[in-house]
């Protein structure tokens, strides 16, 4: 089991995702710790980036902020290797865009990932057709390069599944990131297509997740949920001060989609 797999080996998965820097890497520091102790199975964290095109304007703004703070790849780095360092047991992910690997050496970044004590890696603008330019030395270096599924992957997803390492990002919807008040699309065929072709590869269904009851109803047809917006909403509006609202909101999420 990879320390990835170990975020489904609990229960439902919460898998909450932050931009790194917003407002600053400090409040992202305390931020992860908090989601962690509130029960978060793995935490995505965002690489700050001027063209992030999977992302909706709450996460946009975020990647703006983050980069006005002067967040760096390396900074995102150092910050995950101080918090393993300084104990934190919760399996880690970078959520970036390939030019960002590309710059950085792709070898070079799949390495760095490593020793900073990150598990996986969640690439949106790579397809299935470039994915071994990364999966390979992700591989390599022990690190899950995470595939993703969309409405529109239907007939690749047996394809996408057959070798798919971590988990599979299930997309709810097409289009960029945000939050929804329902999830009106038919994601629960789309995960038992994945759990077909593939029976052993955990799922997480992700974009529009926003509250308790929608998490809860996407935890019941898939392994997990990944939410982003939301919480990167909170941050905006509470700035240095989110954490205790972070608290509550993660307390909320793990008590809906682990109630029996």
């Amino acid at each position: 089991m990879t320390e990835t797999e170990r975020a489904f080996s609990a229960g439902k998965a919460f898998i909450p995702f932050i931009t790194a820097g917003d407002p600053d890497i400090k409040t992202t520091k305390s931020i992860i710790k908090a989601l962690s102790k509130e029960g978060a199975s793995l935490i995505e964290i965002g690489i700050p980036f001027s063209d992030p095109m999977a992302e909706g304007p709450v996460i946009q703004s975020a990647n703006v902020r983050g980069l006005q703070s002067g967040t760096t790849t390396a900074d995102v780095l150092r910050m995950a290797k101080e918090l393993k360092s300084d104990g934190l047991d919760t399996p880690l992910a970078i959520m970036t865009y390939a030019n960002v690997v590309f710059s950085y050496g792709t070898d070079e970044f799949m390495e760095a990932m490593k020793a900073s004590g990150f598990t996986a890696l969640i690439l949106p603008d790579v397809p299935y057709e470039e994915k071994k330019d990364f999966s390979i030395p992700a591989r390599q270096h022990g690190i899950d390069l995470i595939s993703l599924v969309a409405p529109t992957s239907r007939e690749r997803i047996r394809m996408i599944a057959s070798d798919a390492s971590g988990f599979i990002y299930c997309v709810s919807f097409l289009g960029v990131t945000g939050m929804r008040k329902a999830i009106s699309s038919d994601v629960g065929s789309l995960v038992e297509e994945v759990r077909k072709s593939n029976a052993k590869i955990k799922t997480a269904i992700g974009f529009g997740i926003s509250d308790a009851k929608t998490a809860a109803e996407m935890a019941r047809i898939s392994d997990g949920v990944i939410i982003g917006s939301r919480i990167v909403d909170i941050i905006a509006k509470n700035g240095r001060d989110s954490v205790p609202f972070i608290r509550e909101f993660a307390r909320t999420i793990v008590k809906a989609i682990r109630e029996e």
